[in-house]
């Protein structure tokens, strides 16, 4: 209930200072129009109280732009701009860096007549993309993508807090990710 005494007092203020930069809009239109200057000192304080008008307008401007994202804020319970977590993995998601199922069958280093078995090479290519990592970005980049856990169940287990886990399996994606555009066991 609070938000929504916030957001109106917010709404309000957006409210009057629109009504503001209007006045300020149609002062600067009528000192544009003035066409009966006679003298010098007129058309110098003309255009200084024009230049002043224009600057009070883009502050003012200013601080509508910051109300609405502030509203907005309160409305939503989220950072305007920003997307929820889920929106944001989904662009991970989409860009394999490895197969999932070949991590998979990495970590259990299953040899059955499997369709998920590794080659010696597809394996050897795993281990040259894990071994640029850090010994910790290793760890929770296996975990997450080898074992299936989740960052909160990487982070109980590491002891680390679920956004380092979350970091750390973002830093070896971005590293694997590089590294599949420039190294040549990588390809293919």
């Amino acid at each position: 209930m609070g938000n929504n005494k916030l957001s109106d007092g917010y709404r309000q203020t957006a409210a009057m200072l629109r009504r503001l930069a209007e006045n300020k809009t149609n002062r600067i239109k009528e000192l544009e129009n003035y066409s009966d200057v006679q003298h010098i000192d007129c058309v110098l304080e003309i255009q200084d109280e024009l230049s002043k008008l224009q600057a009070e307008r883009r502050i003012i401007n200013e601080m509508i732009s910051d109300c609405e994202w502030t509203i907005e804020w309160l409305e939503t319970g989220r950072r305007p701009g920003n997307k929820r977590g889920i929106e944001r993995r989904a662009a991970y998601q989409r860009e394999k860096l490895m197969d999932p199922v070949r991590m998979q069958a990495y970590v259990t280093r299953s040899s059955a007549g499997s369709p998920a078995n590794l080659s010696d090479w597809q394996r050897f290519q795993i281990n040259d993309a894990l071994s640029r990592l850090s010994e910790r970005e290793r760890e929770c980049y296996v975990l997450a993508h080898g074992e299936c856990f989740s960052y909160s169940e990487i982070a109980g287990m590491l002891g680390v807090s679920k956004g380092s886990v979350e970091v750390y399996v973002t830093r070896a994606q971005k590293k694997i990710s590089d590294d599949l555009q420039n190294s040549l066991f990588l390809v293919g």
